[in-house]
């Protein structure tokens, strides 16, 4: 007896047991939580979601989903019913969309609101109010699929078409012809270049001895009466000015240089006028220099001209001029 009474003891501790770990498991896991219930219909499939699935308001859980079903209103279309907390604001602007969690494939509901309306979406459990649903981003792409497919096909055909043979030998005819431009083009450059060294250095090369020789003859004729100083100072400003910088002498060269970086404007018919310049300059130059040499050989051709100089007093060949007779 006494046996058996401790066998009654030790049973009815463990079932106490058991019974008091299972009040604490419900006590732990109790959910006071009012939810209400919303109905979702659609169209699309539902793949990826489960009873129990988690409804989320903008990325927060607040409800699961009760049951999936077809819509008895609807037909053809899916009915899911969801469980919703009671404080989640929903209003009549919101919608609901199909998630999916990474690469699990598990999907669940999401529920977002526009803002568009502030009334209040009035809960019905008896006849549950609808929240509209979106078709996914998935959806969607799988809607315009076929679209798409199209799309890069006629794209695929477009390109096929631009890089046929008979494209691809116009590509490689222009790209020729523009090589044969650009040799063209060097070619101007080179001819120019060789005008330039040719007709205008040799003149421009001419100019310092002429300054030079100008100078010289400017020194002559300081001695000279005020008239022939004056001149003098005045041809003496005129060297000074072609010499000074930005003068132009200068600018001379600066338009060398800028005739070499105009190739492309120069046809064929500038090349002979350029060559026409350089002859006539060299003319001048060189009708400049005889009259500087002739001006440094006689000074007095300045004042007296390029006529024979009249004999002064006691020098051969001088006459007295005529006395003009007295008056009465």
């Amino acid at each position: 007896m006494e046996n058996k009474a401790h066998a009654i003891a030790a049973g009815a501790f463990v079932l106490g047991l058991i019974a008091a770990i299972i009040a604490l498991v419900v006590w732990f896991t109790r959910d006071n939580t009012v939810r209400n219930i919303y109905e979702l219909s659609t169209r699309d499939p539902v793949s990826g979601l489960q009873p129990q699935a988690t409804v989320r308001y903008r990325g927060i859980a607040v409800g699961k989903v009760a049951s999936i079903d077809f819509d008895p209103k609807v037909k053809g279309n899916v009915r899911v019913r969801i469980t919703v907390d009671e404080r989640v604001p929903l209003t009549t602007s919101s919608y609901a969309t199909l998630s999916y969690q990474g690469v699990t494939g598990l999907a669940f509901i999401a529920i977002d609101d526009k803002g568009e309306s502030q009334v209040a979406l009035t809960p019905n459990n008896d006849d549950p109010p609808r929240i509209p649903l979106k078709p996914s981003v998935l959806a969607q792409l799988q809607d315009r699929g076929e679209a798409i497919i199209n799309q890069i096909d006629e794209v695929t055909k477009k390109a096929n078409t631009l890089l046929g043979d008979d494209n691809q030998k116009r590509i490689a005819d222009a790209l020729e012809n523009i090589a044969q431009a650009s040799a063209s083009a060097n070619q101007l450059t080179r001819s120019l270049d060789n005008t330039v060294k040719n007709g205008l250095n040799p003149t421009l090369a001419t100019l310092p001895p002429l300054v030079d020789r100008t100078r010289d003859t400017m020194a002559s004729l300081k001695t000279a009466a005020g008239d022939v100083s004056r001149v003098a100072n005045n041809f003496n400003g005129t060297v000074n000015r072609l010499n000074a910088k930005d003068g132009p002498i200068d600018r001379l060269g600066d338009g060398t240089k800028s005739l070499a970086q105009a190739v492309d404007s120069f046809n064929s018919a500038t090349l002979p006028r350029v060559n026409r310049v350089a002859e006539d300059t060299s003319r001048a130059v060189r009708r400049l220099g005889r009259a500087a040499d002739g001006i440094n050989d006689n000074p007095q051709s300045l004042l007296f001209g390029s006529g024979g100089v009249v004999a002064g007093p006691g020098e051969p060949g001088f006459s007295a001029p005529a006395v003009a007779p007295a008056r009465p």
